[in-house]
């Protein structure tokens, strides 16, 4: 089996990998050129609509099947745990009895990993054995890491919702921002999950058709299958998870600000009778004790004195009652 060894012409830049094995060859182009995908074209006899799709970056999952061949887009989210899901990423296949033709723009990890494997040959067992049988079974290989891939992300938003339940009943916290960006990602991996088991169906049907003889590709791709499965089960209940921190970040936060509006409502009615009074008092007329009274029985000090009694009284009444009623708690 040679790995890596360039069988088309001259245009073929080394963006382009392509391995042989016994009965069909493996084309991985990444960030190709549209003269690449037209020379594969030439050699394959893919449709020129076909190259269209998988030359654009965001083309909707499709499947066009084909007499020799099946035309395929797939999307992935990129593997990016720090930034989180910033779009989605294409992955176009080509399949025949012959090839596989994989379009991608190289920020699938699992796919590169794997053409880096072959490319070095660092793993010659596997090797052997994704190339010892049919392009089928090498097609389940790519489309099966990709969605284990998928899997590990379901299950760290799952990891991401145990943490952030913390953060809901923490007062001292803000998550609704979290909350947000996390319900984004949920949705954006439903988008991809829901359409990506009814492709994958597809694709199991018209894969038998380039399979050899005693060679069952059903019982693979159902394994593929059933990690979908538990992907768009696992979002799911992310999803159902994240409306129910909603409501609580939703409802605690309210009940905080009214517990802050309440403080504030009661300081500024205990505050109204001093400032009646004090308006009262800074007014240019004869008052009980006022600057101009004759009424100075506590000497210079009484208009103070008078001011503090007549703002205090109402205070304390007011706080009384309120704490009566219920208002002000212990």
């Amino acid at each position: 089996m040679r790995s890596g060894k360039k069988t088309l012409d001259d245009t073929i830049n080394r963006k382009i990998e392509i391995f042989e094995g016994k009965r069909f060859a493996w084309i991985d182009a990444q960030n190709p050129d549209r003269t690449d995908i037209e020379e594969l074209a030439k050699k394959y006899h893919f449709n020129v609509l076909n190259i269209e799709d998988c030359m654009t970056k965001f083309e909707l999952p499709k499947l066009d099947s084909y007499s020799d061949h099946f035309f395929v887009i797939l999307h992935f989210p990129p593997v990016s745990p720090k930034a989180g899901i910033a779009k989605n990423s294409q992955l176009s296949i080509f399949l025949g009895k012959d090839f596989l033709v994989t379009v991608h723009q190289g920020d699938l990890k699992p796919l590169v990993d794997l053409v880096d494997l072959c490319k070095t040959n660092s793993d010659p067992k596997r090797k052997e054995r994704l190339f010892e049988k049919s392009s089928g079974l090498l097609l389940h290989e790519i489309i099966d890491l990709l969605v284990d891939d998928l899997l590990h992300t379901s299950r760290r938003i799952i990891a991401n919702l145990d943490e952030m339940e913390d953060g809901v009943f923490d007062e001292t916290k803000s998550v609704a921002r979290s909350i947000a960006l996390l319900r984004r990602e949920i949705n954006k991996l439903r988008r991809l999950a829901n359409p990506l088991k009814r492709f994958v169906l597809e694709m199991a049907n018209n894969v038998k058709r380039f399979s050899y003889e005693g060679e069952d590709l059903g019982l693979f791709f159902d394994d593929v299958i059933d990690h979908i499965d538990k992907v768009i089960e696992t979002l799911e209940e992310s999803r159902e998870t994240m409306e129910i921190y909603k409501d609580t970040d939703f409802v605690l936060s309210t009940e905080k600000t009214n517990k802050v509006l309440a403080v504030l409502t009661i300081i500024f009615t205990l505050a109204i009778p001093a400032t009646v009074i004090g308006t009262f008092y800074g007014m240019n007329i004869n008052l009980p004790g006022g600057t101009n009274s004759d009424w100075m029985i506590l000497g210079p000090f009484t208009s103070f004195v008078i001011i503090i009694l007549a703002s205090s009284i109402p205070v304390v009444l007011m706080f009384i009652y309120f704490r009566k009623l219920g208002w002000v708690s212990g």
